[in-house]
């Protein structure tokens, strides 16, 4: 009889034991499949620090074609990307001044641009902290081009197609969620303030009707340089 009942018990033991490794698992399982959340289409909010100040900016995005959008004074400016470097629009609306202008980068204007980029390459580190909600690692960013170096913090909690502010670090290891770049010639320090999922309607991205069509170096001149 005590045989018996102590097969009993070690059977209800192995039971028990199962159930928690199986919760166990579970667990892990919710917890990876948060840590790796993946969108191929939503919006990123981002905090613009540059020599014009500081401001919000939201970046629609949708596979490897992005719109940012962000206000300047009176104008509302709307930047429109898609690949690597094969795409680049720069659309200027002043509604007091009742003007709508559009700048599409010629192939020639795109190589010379992407020859301007720096080249950076990225050291993991071991710090760790929060920023927005994310929990972020320290990487060390090397301008290889001007042996210049950044500090940045990525995040593996969500990943998101490389869009025309995080474009520089689509080999970072992670999304990068504080970090400095450059835009157009000229380096901005970026914050990921947070990340939906609402989607923008295909024509979002394009060029609408009732924009004047410039080029890059009249958009320049007119002092819109982005």
């Amino acid at each position: 009889m005590l045989q018996i009942g102590a097969i009993k018990l070690l059977l209800t033991m192995k039971l028990k034991l199962l159930t928690v490794a199986a919760g166990i698992a579970l667990l892990a399982t919710s917890i990876t499949a948060t840590a790796q959340k993946v969108l191929k289409e939503g919006v990123a909010t981002y905090t613009i620090v540059s020599p014009l100040g500081t401001n919000d900016t939201k970046t629609f995005f949708r596979g490897d074609t992005s719109a940012t959008v962000t206000q300047q004074g009176p104008a509302t400016i709307k930047v429109i990307s898609a690949g690597a470097g094969d795409y680049l629009a720069v659309l200027v609306d002043v509604p007091v001044a009742s003007m709508k202008k559009a700048a599409v980068a010629s192939p020639a204007e795109m190589e010379q641009y992407q020859s301007m980029l720096p080249e950076f390459t990225f050291t993991p580190g071991t710090e760790t902290k929060q920023i927005s909600g994310f929990n972020c690692k320290r990487i060390t960013v090397k301008d290889s081009k001007s042996g210049s170096t950044y500090d940045a913090w990525i995040t593996t909690d969500i990943t998101l197609p490389a869009n025309n502010i995080s474009q520089l670090y689509a080999k970072a290891g992670g999304t990068p969620v504080q970090f400095q770049t450059y835009i157009q010639g000229q380096l901005i320090t970026a914050t990921l303030k947070g990340v939906s999922e609402d989607k923008a309607a295909p024509s979002f991205f394009k060029i609408p009707s009732g924009y004047d069509k410039i080029s890059m170096t009249d958009l320049q001149a007119m002092g819109g340089k982005q």
